[in-house]
């Protein structure tokens, strides 16, 4: 085995990861899933070639998918998170007192079984407000009849079972698995890696035509990409930079700790986009 793991996104350009050995690997019926033994980061898994989370770093992304749109919304109780296999972003969904139930939408239980194996601290899959499904998502969402408060895309890169998740029939399909005030939170690639941009305009032409408010944010997470990672938010009601929400992340968020990177000022600083950025999705 090579004593380095590389991801490239750009031609030679990209991502080397030290590497101690191989711990997991497996092809299922969708992909390949790895994880490798670091010697800076952790554990470290990948789906087909491409990083997915590190055990060090993988907080950064979680706790910005998931708690960005839980505060947005007034009250979330009833939440559903697509993919997601790892666990984390359903951690983080569960800090939060009002939520009731989650439901988890995997395609692969490999991702799962790996997870709780090799990185048992990024799940939390013993919940009991958790209910794990393994199943297509997009099928899912089609059959939704009870409402949920908050929808949440934690898929891969557009390539594979994931591609889908970044069409506008499945962003439809959402709008209308949400409740009235219902709010969506999405992954949605780096801005610095051009074979990106298009999957970034979809997504956010999309819910742009959908949804009243539509916003892009940015966390910064090492092993991805070029560092830079923008999601998206969308809301059949609320706005997330309103003084509401900003009062509601003051009052809950000793609520939910602990927590690594989110709090109530980089909720704001998010959504403060570079020019460059903001160039990617524009009409």
């Amino acid at each position: 085995m090579p004593l380095q793991y590389n991801e490239f996104y750009n031609k030679q350009t990209g991502l080397t990861i030290g590497l101690k050995k191989l711990l997991f690997s497996e092809q299922s019926e969708y992909q390949l899933v790895e994880v490798y033994e670091t010697d800076t980061w952790g554990n470290l898994m990948t789906i087909d070639g491409m990083v997915m989370l590190s055990e060090r770093d993988e907080f950064v992304y979680h706790e910005m998918l998931t708690h960005v749109g839980l505060f947005t919304h007034p009250e979330p109780k009833r939440v559903l998170i697509i993919g997601g296999g790892d666990g984390g972003t359903a951690r983080e969904v569960m800090k939060h007192p009002t939520v009731e139930h989650v439901d988890m939408v995997e395609i692969d239980k490999t991702v799962v079984d790996a997870s709780k194996q090799f990185m048992p601290a990024v799940g939390d899959f013993e919940n009991p407000k958790l209910n794990v499904l393994y199943e297509d998502g997009i099928a899912f969402i089609k059959n939704v009849t009870d409402p949920y408060d908050v929808v949440i895309i934690d898929g891969s890169d557009p390539v594979g079972p994931a591609e889908g998740l970044f069409e506008k029939d499945f962003f439809e399909l959402c709008y209308k698995a949400l409740a009235e005030d219902g709010v969506l939170t999405a992954q949605t690639e780096s801005p610095w890696v051009e074979s990106y941009h298009s999957s970034m305009k979809k997504v956010f032409h999309a819910i742009n035509d959908l949804f009243p408010v539509s916003k892009m944010y940015l966390s910064f997470i090492p092993l991805y990409p070029a560092g830079m990672w923008s999601m998206a938010c969308a809301s059949k009601s609320e706005n997330p930079l309103s003084d509401s929400v900003t009062e509601r992340i003051k009052k809950g968020i000793d609520h939910i700790k602990p927590l690594k990177y989110y709090n109530a000022d980089l909720h704001k600083g998010s959504f403060a986009l570079p020019n460059f950025v903001s160039d990617v999705i524009a009409r």
